[in-house]
């Protein structure tokens, strides 16, 4: 009887050990099973990559959290070649016909490549970026009378503003020259402060009290965890996991993030008050003539889109610029020779003379080459039906993706690509060969960036209002800025340190 009881009563203790077991075995050997498939019979088995990539999307997703992705693609293209597996159902594109055919319009016959929903919830998210086709094309429509010529032209005077602002406090910082700024900031908030102005009626007064607004603050810590949620999205068991990982992963202060979003709602509701005079992104979404009306949530997803991608992609992309000029002195000597010899007064520099200013365009695009904005891909997820991609048939449901760093940085698209030479976008023979239709910094097709020419506009005006009054000079610590850069959406960016001397302007006067 003892015996009976002692081992009646061990049973359960047994039970404790051997059921965990039991289903960590059932995991591993589901893992394994699924790993086979995935690499010998997949759909997507026949294209090129790491094994190990695409028996799991564990490594993916691991890399992308690490901040490296754009130099791990790449490496892969450079193996691989211009197609390459990089997940059990994701491919990354370097081809020359990859931006039309994963982006562009629609070929007959064949159904758009939606965004992927790991990368996009249009119920978490009501802007233009996240729409549905059947929404998105009225949507847009509506939205591009924001960036109008008529309606940029109203918006000069607010821009002029704050550029106006941003020069006056680099001469107070910098009177002599002995002090480096991070021209980071500076650049986020002089972008920050007029794209906010004109998508909510008031800056954020970034310039003003020479620091960054709560709300920037947030957004960046925000932006930073999204290729994180994207990642746990491709994790195994990610239903179960995801509210776990979530937790462990996403720093504590997103969760500050709705009260950004209500920030939002009181800045528009105030705007709105104003009414439609005043010559803003408000004003043009509300009269546009359209018969697509916004909703108020519309309105308020669509103003903060505005603000992040009007903002941010601008100031990273003039802090690029501002470090390639002082790396290279002769690009620099170049760029201040043609500003200052285009205008005799400041005052000429304006929204139409800056356009005349070619190598001032080359080395923007040369910059936006070497160290775009956006650096890694705005991932499509093809038809159930698959879909033709640069010659290829692809499986539906496959997750595609054209990395920009990857596609500018691979030497069989463009010679010396880790170079900054902007004579490559002006004749130069050494650069015939080099694909340069594959530079697309705003992307392609029915759902690229609405703002370009507002970008351009104002990275032209800064840059040659900035030249106009300063010689640049990059500090020592700064001398490698570039290198080592994390990617968590965006650029991971420390300080870039510059002496800005003020120049001893010669004025020319009329007799």
């Amino acid at each position: 009887m003892p015996f009976i009881l002692e081992n009646s009563l061990a049973i359960p203790h047994v039970l404790k050990i051997t059921f965990p077991l039991v289903l960590l075995t059932l995991a591993i050997g589901y893992g394994i099973i699924i790993a086979i498939y995935n690499v010998y019979f997949h759909p997507l088995r026949r294209f090129p990559g790491p094994k190990l990539w695409a028996a799991t999307a564990i490594l993916a997703a691991i890399n992308i959290m690490r901040g490296r992705p754009h130099e791990k693609i790449l490496e892969f293209h450079k193996k691989y070649g211009d197609v390459v597996r990089i997940g059990p159902a994701q491919l990354s594109f370097a081809h020359p016909e990859a931006w039309k055919d994963v982006c562009g319009h629609l070929k007959r016959g064949q159904l758009e490549n939606e965004k992927d929903p790991k990368v996009i919830n249009e119920k978490l998210d009501k802007s233009v970026i996240s729409a549905c086709r059947e929404r998105h094309g009225p949507l847009r429509r509506t939205l591009a009378h924001v960036f109008s010529a008529r309606a940029m032209a109203a918006q000069q005077p607010l821009i002029n503003k704050f550029i106006d602002l941003f020069i006056q406090r680099l001469h107070e910082q910098c009177e002599d020259g002995s002090k480096p700024l991070n021209m980071v900031k500076w650049y986020e908030w002089a972008t920050f402060d007029i794209i906010g102005d004109l998508a909510t009626g008031e800056s954020f007064g970034c310039l003003e009290n020479s620091r960054s607004h709560p709300w920037m603050v947030v957004l960046f810590e925000f932006m930073r965890t999204v290729p994180v949620m994207q990642a746990l999205s491709d994790f195994p068991f990610s239903s179960i996991l995801k509210p776990l990982l979530f937790t462990l992963f996403i720093p504590l202060n997103i969760i500050r993030m709705h009260r950004a979003k209500q920030f939002s709602i009181d800045r528009i509701d105030k705007r709105l008050k104003l009414g439609a005079e005043r010559p803003d992104f408000v004003t043009a979404m509300l009269e546009n003539g359209s018969d697509y009306k916004l909703s108020k949530e519309e309105l308020v997803d669509n103003s903060i889109l505005l603000t992040t991608a009007g903002s941010e992609t601008t100031a990273t992309t003039l802090a690029g610029v501002t470090y390639f000029l002082c790396s290279h002195p002769d690009v620099l000597a170049k760029l201040n020779a043609e500003v200052r010899l285009a205008f005799k007064s400041e005052d000429e520099i304006d929204v139409n003379s800056v356009q005349n200013l070619t190598y001032m365009h080359a080395v923007l695009k040369e910059a936006m080459r070497v160290y775009p904005a956006v650096a890694v891909a705005l991932e499509r997820l093809s038809p159930p039906c698959g879909t033709q991609i640069a010659g290829e048939y692809i499986a539906g449901g496959t997750s595609m993706g054209v990395w920009q760093y990857p596609l500018y940085h691979n030497p069989s698209h463009f010679l010396y690509p880790d170079s900054f030479i902007p004579e490559r976008w002006l004749g130069d023979e050494r650069f015939a060969k080099d694909h340069k239709e594959v530079l697309q910094p705003f992307s392609h097709g029915p759902r690229s960036c609405l703002g370009m020419n507002l970008a351009y506009m104002e990275m032209r005006l800064i840059m040659a209002r900035l030249i106009w009054n300063f010689d640049l000079k990059l500090a020592s610590d700064s001398k490698d800025w570039v290198k080592h850069q994390k990617v968590l959406f965006f650029w991971v960016k420390p300080p870039l340190n510059v002496y800005l001397k003020p120049r001893a302007i010669q004025r020319h006067m009329d007799e």
